[in-house]
């Protein structure tokens, strides 16, 4: 059997970590959570997770600022990053084509078979 991927999930609210974390373990990835920017920055150089889900709104450090912090690192920056987020709607996010920026965006509440295509074209 092929190895499972390692999700790297980064959102504060408790709710909506465990929602993705039950959603991804069902779909056979193994789900770390984070619940700040810092937590994620540490679980990424140490999990090395496949792929990171990092909310943008976020106590601390946004999720901005650890996605700029990912893709500076060595260590990090080839891991791909999902951007989960409540500030865009679903009509922004299919008017941009899931991109902002260069980086690949989500809107919650999300649709899982939607996320998923996206995580699968990613890994």
């Amino acid at each position: 059997m092929a190895e499972q991927k390692k999700i790297l999930v980064a959102d504060d609210d408790e709710i909506f970590l465990k929602l993705v974390d039950n959603d991804m373990t069902g779909e056979g990835y193994v789900v770390i959570t984070a619940r700040n920017g810092r937590e994620a920055l540490s679980s990424a150089k140490s999990q090395k997770p496949d792929l990171i889900l990092l909310d943008i709104n976020m106590p601390d450090m946004n999720g901005g600022e650890v996605g700029e912090i990912l893709k500076s690192d060595p260590r990090t920056k080839d891991i791909p990053v999902i951007f989960l987020t409540g500030l865009l709607t679903k009509q922004e996010e299919e008017s941009r084509g899931n991109m902002i920026g260069g980086n690949y965006f989500v809107a919650k509440p999300y649709n899982l078979q939607a996320l998923l295509e996206e995580i699968r074209t990613h890994l």
